[in-house]
């Protein structure tokens, strides 16, 4: 008897001693991760990834093409479809993506394009429609296909891929804020209403209600005490990468003075509490993202400059449908050395520009889906050819 109590003594000092050394070990490695990052000390605005734009988008069925021509002679550019969100990032190494937004507060509003009717199609029946909310589609009553009809949907697809892969790099989201077309109200279509402060107030707080505080890159997080967010973006930069993976930020596409001062109204010249970062203009208050969509030529040079003084800028590798119908990568090459850090496509995958008669493709070179920014961060200095890595995962 005295024998099996020694023995289930000795086991419970064992036991013991084995759980403080695995708590020791643990916490050694929860104050050495940020160290083995393999970002190591580079910031949001250091590095750079392939996004896509109009990220949602979907073509029209067959029936609605037949009759698009009729109202608008340039709808081939319309003609292209994005996977789902979620496989745009896992698929097809997309770090950004770009989402239209049509204010709906009552729900219905943009429920039966004039297009279906116009090509002798049922009603749509998309319950997302239905509710009230934000709705994500590129052009109200026309072009409206998408792979999530609200911007609450959108995001919860993004949300779901984040947590599944919380090493991910910061993932910036685009917003345009858009309204419907005079053609098609005057032809009994959806009207919109304006983008006033309240129905702004109202787009944060339904971004909030899928990503969190915890969970998003926002002014309030770059700004200093006295400070503007410019000057504190210019004289202490971004967030590190390796802080916020996990994480998304908002941004916005408009650079319509009426929506940015709707949205600054109040106090927030500096963003004071708001989501989204506005396009402005260097030499504002709430300057730290600036869209500059040409690189090439004297657009380059600006963005090379943006890049090199502290701002995060994106801009696009093609247009439709130049790119895709020769094959021509010098606008990829162009946005690409500029150093902006979100580079946007229409073509991010092989064998979608095959339709137009060519093989372009908008991806990193070596097959990286982040890497370094080649403006901001010298050769010598950069930790890896791929920063995208799960951290947690592979320490």
């Amino acid at each position: 008897m005295r024998r099996r109590s020694l023995a289930r003594g000795l086991l419970r000092l064992v036991s013991a001693l084995t759980g403080l050394a695995t708590a020791a070990a643990l916490t050694t490695a929860a104050q050495a991760g940020p160290s083995r990052d393999p970002a190591g000390g580079l910031r949001l605005n250091q590095i750079q990834a392939v996004a896509t734009h109009n990220s949602y988008h979907r073509e029209v069925g067959f029936a609605e093409q037949r009759v698009m021509g009729e109202y608008d002679a340039n709808f081939g550019n319309l003609l292209y479809s994005h996977a789902s969100l979620p496989v745009q990032f896992a698929e097809q190494k997309v770090r950004g993506i770009e989402l239209d937004v049509f204010p709906d507060p009552r729900g219905g509003l943009y429920a039966e394009p004039l297009i279906r009717g116009f090509a002798g199609q049922p009603p749509l029946g998309e319950p997302e429609l239905e509710r009230p909310g934000f709705k994500v589609l590129h052009w109200a009553d026309f072009d409206y296909a998408s792979s999530c009809a609200s911007l609450r949907g959108c995001l919860r697809q993004v949300k779901r891929w984040s947590d599944a892969n919380p090493g991910h790099v910061t993932v910036p989201i685009l917003l345009e804020l858009k309204r419907t077309d005079p053609q098609f109200e005057k032809l009994g279509g959806a009207v919109s209403p304006a983008w006033t402060t309240g129905l702004l107030d109202a787009l944060d707080a339904e971004i909030r209600t899928v990503f969190g505080e915890d969970r998003t890159v926002t002014p309030d997080d770059l700004r200093r005490k006295g400070r503007t967010l410019e000057e504190s973006v210019l004289r202490h930069g971004w967030p590190k990468v390796a802080d916020t993976r996990g994480q998304v930020m908002f941004l916005m596409d408009n650079d319509d003075r009426a929506i940015q001062d709707a949205y600054r109204a109040g106090g927030r010249e500096s963003l004071q509490g708001r989501v989204l970062f506005t396009d402005a203009e260097p030499g504002r208050p709430d300057a730290a993202f600036v869209k500059e969509n040409d690189p090439t030529g004297a657009g380059g040079a600006k963005i090379a400059e943006l890049v090199e003084r502290g701002y995060y800028v994106r801009t696009r590798s093609d247009v439709p449908l130049d790119q895709a119908s020769t094959g021509d990568r010098t606008m990829l090459r162009a946005a690409l050395a500029s150093g902006a850090q979100m580079v946007s496509t229409d073509f991010p995958s092989p064998g979608m520009a095959a339709r137009y008669g060519s093989d372009y493709t908008a991806r990193l070179p070596e097959g990286a889906t982040v890497r370094c920014n080649p403006v901001s961060v010298p050769a010598e200095r950069c930790p890896g050819r791929d920063l995208e890595r799960d951290r947690l995962a592979r320490s």
